[in-house]
């Protein structure tokens, strides 16, 4: 059963390998250069990722369905603070204020939305899938308020820097918040097929373009001198321990198979590539995050399948 599963795993970590290559691939050959790879992340981010995540929700979600929906927007907080948790253990080998900083906000925040969003609809059929995605997106919710508080806030480094509210309220955020609310007040009830279907076609074209954009900016990550013994520690804690604490703990209160499965994913994910673009936008040093955001996710495509294998031969989710 364990073989079987790590061929399952493996598989689709190989389709989402391919895609991120091919972005990977068009930026190291200047096909797309740092405009045209800015402009797909904006498509991603602010128009297409929205649209899927806001057709999902009114053609999947309901509050009868889903009556702990709050429980997906928490857990998000609950790893967060895990992370962090661990961050601040293993921040003592860490030498300077600021890496210290870096090093816990790549162990802190995953990436949350693009990996999993591809992990799903290559792991699960489509009825577990379509499940899956619901509980994603609800995770989101809460994530990209965290990220966009606490995150910016650990980044940051200064207490004089004002926080902007508006980082909040980013267009995934948006488009779920509007989803529920059209879902509560029964609007999704009188949207047309014909304005639902092509806004959920866009939606559709998220999964392959966000791996350009994962495999683009990966392409553009200057490595300069690897700080090894910060590299060696943050895989350790982020792709090692944080995984199997999730997976004792699911075992441990057992869980439903997918909700099991939305943690652990969330657990063994890489460093957040988020966290490149705040430190871009607040014009911070860039000391260690592209370092980790780049060896995690080289080194996740060995522990990522070795866990969820672990989880599928024990729940056995067919």
């Amino acid at each position: 059963m364990l073989m079987e599963s790590l061929k399952i795993t493996g598989a689709a970590m190989a389709q989402i390998f391919f895609l991120a290559a091919v972005g990977y691939f068009l930026v190291k050959r200047n096909i797309l250069g740092p405009d045209g790879l800015s402009a797909l992340s904006r498509l991603v981010v602010e128009i297409t990722l929205p649209l899927l995540i806001f057709c999902q929700l009114l053609k999947e979600f309901s509050f009868r369905l889903y009556p702990n929906w709050w429980f997906f927007p928490l857990i998000s907080i609950v790893i967060a603070l895990a992370g962090l948790t661990i961050g601040l253990i293993f921040m003592g080998f860490i030498r300077g204020q600021q890496h210290k900083l870096q090093f816990l906000g790549l162990i802190s925040f995953q990436n949350a939305g693009y990996l999993p969003l591809a992990l799903i609809a290559a792991l699960l059929p489509k009825e577990k899938a379509d499940t899956m995605f619901v509980y994603l997106f609800l995770f989101l919710l809460g994530f990209n308020l965290v990220i966009w508080s606490a995150g910016v806030y650990l980044l940051t480094f200064s207490r004089a820097k004002r926080f902007e509210l508006g980082s909040l309220f980013s267009p995934p955020v948006i488009a779920a918040a509007a989803g529920l609310a059209f879902v509560f007040f029964s609007l999704n009830k009188f949207v047309p097929e014909a304005a639902f279907k092509p806004l959920s076609l866009i939606g559709n074209c998220t999964l392959p373009l966000a791996m350009f954009v994962v495999g683009g900016n990966l392409a553009q990550i200057h490595l300069g001198s690897i700080d090894k013994k910060a590299i060696f520690l943050l895989s350790l804690a982020k792709l090692v321990i944080l995984p199997l604490a999730g997976v004792w703990l699911i075992l441990r209160f057992g869980f439903p198979e997918l909700v099991g499965l939305l943690i652990l994913m969330q657990l063994a994910m890489p460093s957040a590539t988020t966290l490149s673009l705040i430190t871009s936008h607040y014009k911070k040093e860039d000391l260690l995050i592209s370092q980790g955001v780049f060896f995690s996710h080289i080194f996740s495509l060995i522990t990522m399948p070795v866990f969820l294998s672990l989880y599928f031969a024990r729940v056995m989710i067919k």
